[in-house]
């Protein structure tokens, strides 16, 4: 298995990362790594971030199931091996259509998308591919979207690229979660 860069911290100190340790453990059954190896090293404000953009995903008017499929389709782009088991993992805890998660690949044409979905993809693949977005593309998803899901979209991209980037600079790799959560339900 392939390290991080840093050597994650297993023991914190401090008595918030001891309490977030805790948490993470009970509710994940261990602590992820980029607990141990980024927010262990910066000031809680830092580890608050994720808390916080996991707090605002939950006052998003788009569905659990689009903003699942929107921050895996990026993981994907930038091949965060994390964020992709992250991913899969909640898809599996949220009871999602496993196969229509499996199926993300080739959203264009498995009938399994509909259209509105199509063109969020669409759309949410050329920003993170091409970080700009051709004006048809735009007007396509602004077809099937509010502009507050419109921004939503944007926000989904972009704190999916954030963890994706930050994982990808550490050299943080998949936790497994997804084996994890498969041992826990038989």
């Amino acid at each position: 298995m392939t390290q991080p860069f840093l050597q994650p911290i297993e023991n914190p100190k401090g008595l918030m990362m001891r309490i977030v340790y805790f948490l993470t453990r009970r509710q994940l059954g261990k602590v992820i790594t980029p607990v141990k190896v980024f927010s262990a090293r910066l000031p809680a404000a830092f580890g608050m971030l994720g808390g916080k953009i996991y707090q605002l995903d939950k006052k998003l008017k788009l569905s659990k199931e689009l903003r699942l499929l929107i921050r895996q389709r990026v993981a994907h782009i930038n091949i965060c091996e994390f964020c992709i088991d992250t991913g899969r993992f909640i898809a599996i805890k949220e009871a999602m259509n496993e196969a229509k998660f499996d199926a993300l690949g080739e959203y264009k044409t498995n009938p399994q998308f509909s259209d509105a979905e199509r063109a969020a993809l669409d759309y949410v693949t050329e920003l993170a591919k091409d970080k700009k977005v051709n004006p048809e593309t735009f007007s396509k998803m602004a077809t099937y979207y509010s502009e507050r899901e419109i921004c939503e979209i944007v926000f989904l991209v972009a704190s999916e690229h954030l963890s994706n980037i930050t994982n990808i600079g550490l050299n943080i790799h998949s936790d497994m979660l997804c084996d994890i959560s498969k041992r826990k339900a038989n």
